[in-house]
């Protein structure tokens, strides 16, 4: 295959850039160009590593599964121009990852042979410009490179004249706050239709995004459809939740395993509670909902669909959490958005609260209402399940929080709890807030399990206490993560095997001389979890840890105190 447009494409490849004239020639006599239709595999992981393989037009899926056995997810796109497949041809490895067309692509491919007999003819180009991409994509901890979506379709649930105006304004709207992070255009059925793959192609390759306005007949919807890397469906959040018309974007599999973004426009000045949870069961698999009130929330969708969001990660500490109100108060002040939020136990509680968009004020009244002056563990009974019965932090939840929906939330939230029925760690994205709540902050042998579905649910602290894996896996961009369980020391004054008669304990209660049984457990439901946190700490972009000094995992008295030194800590750390 030679021609200048393959060449053109071939210099702007890093494995290929460096090769010379003579390079480039023999290196498009190697290549062998094939079309791959949208849905198609590339290849699977485990796979022989056979050839690699250059994107001339439309898009690759990388898609990974978290441990064996699990579900197959995208972990990124490939966008035109990009390589695919040298990891494998370099190390000789078998493949790390499944690829599949996410849209109508064309490829060239470079055989085992081809590109053996270029080592040969170009060794020092052909290393040199392998060992920078090995260096690149190791450095990413990826078997391919993978990037955000370039490409969107936004497509309404209805069709008439109104709503594509209304479209027409959303899309611009988007547009606009895409523009920090490249240029962006728009293309309707008024440009675009009537266009071949060439024309798209170019498009393409002069911007950063492209945004496909679904606002013209079934033809021009179909290619708007074809030509998107993922797919935003807009909704009026007012309106009754139903299977979505178009076919082609009603599940994920029909999707073709692109990432399906929900659009709910919700009236001004009005929410519409429980529209997110219907609507994501009507659309059923894998859907990414979003609330759009106003243009921040435009701009918060746009920062999460070029990669360049905040996921904010809180783990679990017992009342040593209280700093994380300090420190969401002085990222604030820093002028730091949160685009989605995860958490772990007390850190699950604040977190809820930062997605429920309470300001400063709020969220401390709100927590020193449920965690400090409401006595959640004061409900104590005979210790048959747990020492407390539960009773009462729940009542204080379901107070805070009310009776309304994770996905109600205006900002994208999770929480983990340790799900014992199954022995691994549940992330919980839907279904009653209160519950996954109560759920993740559940300490075993202290407030007793959550049992929901024959699954019985405790502390996520027991498995994961801080989440960084599960928000890297979905991709929001940075992530800043606080950590306030890990160095709170369990100590004891005393030497002893067994514990003095009762009334000597009765006598000491309050001497601190041994941890108290509250302490105990709260410890140990934390230590399994800790095994794993050096990795998760490191997949922090910025991980905040504040030195709590004395104050203790059951200290609720000290909610002032340990929000005052997690406000100063961030402070301090954000100003240098």
């Amino acid at each position: 295959m030679d021609s200048p447009d393959v060449a053109a494409l071939l210099r702007g490849t890093e494995v290929f850039g460096q090769l010379d004239g003579r390079g480039l020639e023999a290196l498009q006599r190697e290549l062998a160009w094939f079309s791959l239709p949208g849905g198609q595999t590339l290849y699977e992981a485990g796979e022989t590593s056979d050839a690699l393989y250059v994107l001339k037009t439309g898009s690759l899926g990388v898609f990974v599964a978290a441990r064996r056995g699990t579900p197959m997810r995208l972990a990124g796109v490939v966008a035109a121009g990009r390589t695919v497949g040298e990891i494998g041809m370099i190390t000789g490895r078998r493949r790390g990852a499944s690829v599949r067309a996410l849209r109508d692509s064309e490829l060239l491919r470079l055989s085992r042979t081809g590109f053996d007999a270029l080592v040969r003819t170009q060794p020092q180009a052909m290393l040199g410009a392998a060992r920078i991409a090995v260096g690149r994509l190791l450095q990413l901890g990826a078997d391919e490179e993978a990037g955000a979506p370039r490409t969107f379709a936004i497509l309404p649930f209805a069709r008439n004249p109104d709503v594509f105006a209304d479209l027409r304004a959303f899309a611009e709207s988007l547009r606009h706050a895409l523009l920090p992070w490249g240029d962006c255009t728009v293309i309707d059925a008024r440009l675009g239709s009537g266009r071949d793959t060439g024309w798209f192609s170019e498009r393409e390759s002069e911007v950063r995004f492209v945004l496909y306005l679904d606002d013209g007949d079934e033809h021009w919807s179909r290619l708007c459809r074809r030509q998107a890397d993922a797919l935003l469906l807009r909704v009026d959040a007012r309106r009754k939740a139903e299977a979505w018309p178009d076919a082609a974007a009603a599940s994920a599999e029909r999707a073709r395993h692109r990432p399906r973004h929900l659009l709910l426009c919700h009236p001004p000045c009005e929410f519409i509670y429980g529209a997110a949870h219907a609507w994501c069961a009507a659309l059923g698999g894998d859907v990414h909902h979003h609330h759009l009130r106003h243009r921040g929330d435009v701009e918060r969708l746009a920062r999460l669909l070029s990669g360049h969001g905040t996921g904010l990660v809180l783990s679990g500490g017992g009342a040593r959490g209280f700093a994380q109100i300090g420190v969401v108060q002085a990222l604030r002040e820093a002028g730091i958005l949160v685009d989605t939020v995860i958490g772990t136990s007390i850190g699950a509680i604040i977190g809820a609260g930062v997605a429920y968009e309470w300001d400063d004020g709020k969220m401390r009244e709100a927590c020193r209402r449920a965690l400090v002056d409401g006595r959640p563990l004061a409900d104590w009974t005979l210790p048959l399940v747990a020492l407390t019965r539960g009773g009462r932090t729940t009542m204080l939840l379901r107070e805070a929080f009310g009776e309304i929906d994770i996905e109600d939330l205006p900002i994208r939230f999770a929480c983990v709890s340790a799900d014992l029925t199954r022995g691994t760690a549940a992330v919980h994205r839907s279904g009653l807030l209160w519950r996954w709540l109560r759920a993740s902050s559940a300490i075993p042998g202290i407030l007793p399990p959550l049992f929901h579905h024959r699954h019985v649910y405790v502390d996520g602290a027991v498995i994961n206490n801080l989440p960084t894996d599960v928000l890297r896996g979905e991709g929001p961009g940075r992530i800043i993560a606080v950590d306030i369980g890990a160095d709170d020391m369990l100590t004891a004054q005393v030497e002893e095997a067994a514990s003095p008669p009762f009334p000597e304990l009765w006598r000491e209660r309050r001497s601190g001389r041994r941890p108290s049984a509250f302490a105990t457990l709260v410890r140990t439901g934390m230590l399994n979890a800790e095994a794993g946190s050096v990795r998760r700490r490191q997949l922090a972009d910025l991980l905040l840890a504040p030195d709590l000094g004395r104050i203790g995992l059951l200290d609720w008295h000290e909610f002032d105190r340990a929000v005052a030194a997690g406000y100063r800590y961030a402070r301090e750390r954000l100003s240098a």
